[in-house]
């Protein structure tokens, strides 16, 4: 019975207000009859602009899809993706004298990453990385309202995983002030084809051996060993999220040069992390 009183009294506010703003908007066409045809031919206009404006998105974002700035890989090319590896020449003690490589990375497999550091990713990069199919369009709202305009950075960037991930399969290309746009439309599609062609953990994967940490090294196995002196899976829980927090700037967060921001930034992770659930508070 209070349910519905209360849906009464919400219906009848709702009809006193549009009485309201029609007796104001009566008065004001008595007083200004030229004021208020300009506002209706205003709002036309606005309606108009509005609509144009929606057509012209979809246009551009039709365009970026078949080709109009380079065609996009296709699933098979993107299931045939093979990263450059160094070759390692060691000597017959066992000791590494030397490498040659295109790109300094040595691939990891999945069972060489342990889970906190995939959960440091995860916690700091894309908290809905499983929730999604390559493109959160709740994250985008948010790093756009957190990050940009109230400058937090713990709330996390606005690419996914998937889509950061696209980006270092496919570098952006200079397409002059569309630049930012094409590129950023580009990493979408391209995110959701590759949420289309490999598991969560296989995308996660192919991330990790994928990114580069700065100074032509790429890969979290040559990152592991460079800055830790190990292999990832012997990291502790804070040089694993060292490691995450690099990824945000590699130079300005490099733990050697420069170890207080390294720290802070390790701090940030860990604090996605707890409240992640992926570690316990303290």
């Amino acid at each position: 019975m209070e349910i519905k009183k209360y849906q009464q009294s919400v219906r009848n506010s709702f009809r006193r207000s549009r009485r309201a703003v029609a007796e104001r908007w009566r008065r004001f066409g008595e007083r200004y009859p030229r004021g208020r045809k300009y506002l209706r031919w205003g709002g036309i206009g606005s309606g108009i602009l509005a609509a144009v404006g929606i057509l012209s998105v979809l246009i551009f974002i039709l365009s970026v899809r078949y080709g109009a700035f380079g065609p996009l890989p296709s699933e098979a090319e993107l299931g045939a993706v093979r990263n450059h590896n160094a070759s390692e020449v060691y000597s017959a003690d066992g000791e590494l004298l030397g490498k040659y490589f295109i790109e300094n990375r040595i691939s990891a497999r999945a069972d060489e990453i342990p889970e906190e550091l995939v959960q440091a990713l995860i916690a700091t990069e894309d908290e809905r990385f499983y929730e999604h199919n390559g493109w959160d369009l709740r994250a985008s709202l948010r790093v756009l309202f957190k990050s940009l305009l109230m400058n937090d950075e713990s709330s996390g960037g606005g690419s996914t995983i998937s889509q950061q991930l696209a980006k270092n399969l496919y570098p952006r290309q200079d397409h002059g002030i569309w630049s930012m746009p094409v590129n950023k439309v580009r990493e979408i599609f391209i995110a959701k084809r590759l949420e289309r062609v490999y598991t969560k953990q296989e995308i996660v994967n192919l991330y990790f051996n994928t990114v580069s940490f700065g100074y032509r090294i790429f890969g979290l196995k040559v990152a592991s060993r460079r800055f830790f002196g190990k292999d990832p899976k012997e990291l502790t829980t804070n040089e694993a999220a060292t490691l995450v927090g690099m990824l945000k700037a590699t130079t300005y967060y490099n733990p050697v040069r420069n170890p207080e921001r390294a720290q802070r930034r390790r701090n940030v992770v860990l604090r996605q992390m707890v409240r992640n659930e992926f570690l316990p508070a303290t």
